[in-house]
């Protein structure tokens, strides 16, 4: 039975292109223009979800709000809102509505929503046995609705309930170590260990110990017995973060482990089974690391049985705002402040900028603007000043001529600090075109 929808407007054109949107999605929707309609409509049918505008002719939205939780405590209440109301949408939120959209509406962010409160709501009446389960498979990331988000967020599903070992490339910051934790959470062993393991920071002459543990007195400084990742992860996961800076010693070491499954203490002569899955994790191309002789081949392939590609945060411009929201929120509760949003032109800076840091520093930058913000929305002048100087660069090169197009790149690059990444986001063109008018220019870094 598809979910049923109240969508409740007073402009009536706008109120019947959602509807039929929504429909188009596969969901049963009615409209109602005016509050007293919306109410009525209540009484004689129940909704899972009401999306309604805070200002009515007749009512406002904190009306709807207690109609609809008066008629149902299990429907969700989405408002839309324009700028001068997100005060009045959050405290709704505190007084039982779902969200708030802000107007003009996306169709893709309000479909994002509808997912998320209708996947809220059907946790409620599943058996307590499956909760835990629920739990443990939600994702610790927001979704984000892209191309590159859902083929993404497939393959996880996909891969998730086998035992394949699974590699995960990606830039850093893009959130490689989360996508591990859910292909756990999604998988049999959810209920067994997870262990991760920062392959970077564990030197070449303790990587035996450190794997597959020790007996105390088997080398210096072993003081006590030491139980390894793999035992520790027995019957569970063992995610090797960062596997491309292993020594090649330690990748034979490895590869013997999980060819044969068993594990040897150092000091010890007992050999011990272990049954692990493994997810693998790195920013660096394994297969040039291959040709080079860096990484072993039959290493790469044993880890290699399904390979996950994670977008640049930058590729993905459709999901930028619903992840700013979701750090934004993140950062009001660590910081105990209330900033509802951001304003039009951090907006679109955050569309445009090339995040080289990913996710990573999309958080890092929301948490130090929330703690900067004086006022109740994100501005400008709160953001580091590399973005703030970015926000000051002409668009796009269209449009110049050749010697002040010249102009326009070596202006871009000084006041990117000659970072090619960032300077190509301040043009509006991509890395390969700058490198190109580089070349063009005769323009030596």
């Amino acid at each position: 039975m598809s979910p049923k929808i109240l969508v409740v407007d007073d402009d009536t054109a706008f109120c019947v292109m959602l509807k039929t949107f929504l429909q188009k999605k596969g969901f049963e929707v009615a409209n109602a223009f005016t509050g007293l309609e919306a109410e009525e409509t209540l009484k004689k049918a129940k909704f899972d979800i009401i999306i309604t505008d805070i200002r009515l002719p007749d009512s406002d939205g904190m009306h709807i709000l207690k109609a609809a939780k008066e008629a149902s405590m299990d429907t969700k209440v989405i408002l839309m809102t324009g700028y001068t109301d997100i005060k009045t949408a959050v405290n709704a939120m505190k007084l039982g509505a779902y969200d708030y959209v802000g107007k003009p509406i996306n169709p893709d962010e309000i479909l994002h929503i509808i997912g998320q409160a209708l996947n809220k709501k059907t946790d409620n009446f599943k058996p307590s046995s499956e909760k835990k389960d629920t739990k443990q498979a939600t994702l610790p990331f927001v979704k984000g609705i892209s191309n590159d988000a859902s083929r993404l967020h497939e393959h996880i599903t996909l891969v998730a309930p086998t035992n394949m070992s699974v590699l995960i490339i990606g830039d850093s910051g893009t959130g490689k170590e989360h996508i591990a934790h859910s292909i756990h959470s999604q998988s049999k062993r959810s209920g067994e260990p997870y262990i991760p393991v920062d392959c970077g920071a564990i030197p070449k002459e303790l990587a035996s110990s450190e794997f597959f543990g020790h007996l105390k007195g088997s080398f210096t400084g072993a003081i006590n017995d030491k139980t390894g990742h793999f035992e520790a992860a027995n019957g569970g996961t063992l995610f090797l973060d960062e596997v491309g800076n292993l020594s090649y010693d330690v990748q034979v070491q490895l590869l013997r482990a999980l060819q044969e499954r068993k594990i040897k203490p150092v000091g010890s002569n007992n050999e011990i089974e272990v049954d692990i899955r493994v997810v693998a994790a790195t920013n660096e191309d394994l297969a040039e690391a291959v040709k080079r002789g860096d990484f072993r081949e039959d290493l790469y392939h044993r880890l290699n049985e399904f390979l996950i590609k994670v977008p640049s945060l930058a590729e993905r411009k459709q999901d930028i705002m619903i992840f700013a929201h979701h750090f934004l929120a993140q950062a009001n509760d660590d910081l105990e402040k209330d900033i509802e949003g951001f304003d039009d032109e951090v907006t679109t800076l955050f569309k445009n900028y090339s995040w080289p840091g990913n996710l990573r520093e999309m958080r890092n930058i929301i948490k130090r603007s929330v703690l900067l913000e004086k006022s109740s929305i994100i501005h400008i002048g709160v953001l580091p000043p590399e973005m703030q100087e970015a926000s000051k660069i002409e668009g796009s090169l269209s449009g110049y001529t050749k010697s002040n197009e010249e102009e326009a790149i070596r202006n871009a690059l000084e006041k990117a600090n000659y970072n090619k990444s960032r300077a190509a986001m301040m043009l509006d063109i991509d890395r390969k075109t700058l490198y190109n008018k580089l070349k063009l220019y005769n323009i030596d870094l």
